[in-house]
């Protein structure tokens, strides 16, 4: 499965901005997909996922309420809709994909990754 995510940039405080990850392959529906995000010095960091199985959907604490993680299986593509976007919201973004069909937070449990879009939000 290859990714590509786009949609990044750079914004104000408060803005939104929907980060987009376009899929390769005819099984897209299978794929657990989620979306990680690394600020520059820290470690990569779980933001949402949605499983395959039923699209039951998680996201980390600091963005409930703000971003929304969706999916298109038509279209190969997964959504992360991000509003009142924050400065700690800055980092580079990254799409990825698993066949766990309940997969976890942890970034080894998905197998396929994208090249990253960077998200910067000024004060």
């Amino acid at each position: 499965v290859r990714l590509v995510e786009s949609g990044g940039g750079m914004v104000q405080a408060g803005d939104s901005l929907r980060l987009s990850c376009a899929a390769s392959g005819r099984t897209f529906n299978t794929y657990s997909m989620g979306w990680f995000r690394q600020a520059p010095g820290q470690e990569r960091e779980f933001v949402a996922r949605i499983n395959w199985i039923a699209g039951m959907i998680y996201y980390t604490d600091s963005v409930k309420g703000r971003f929304t993680i969706s999916r298109d299986n038509a279209n190969n593509t997964v959504y992360l809709q991000m509003n009142r976007l924050k400065p700690e919201d800055t980092a580079v973004y990254y799409c990825a994909a698993t066949l766990r069909a309940l997969p976890s937070s942890s970034p080894s449990d998905y197998y396929y990754w994208g090249q990253g879009t960077q998200v910067t939000v000024s004060s």
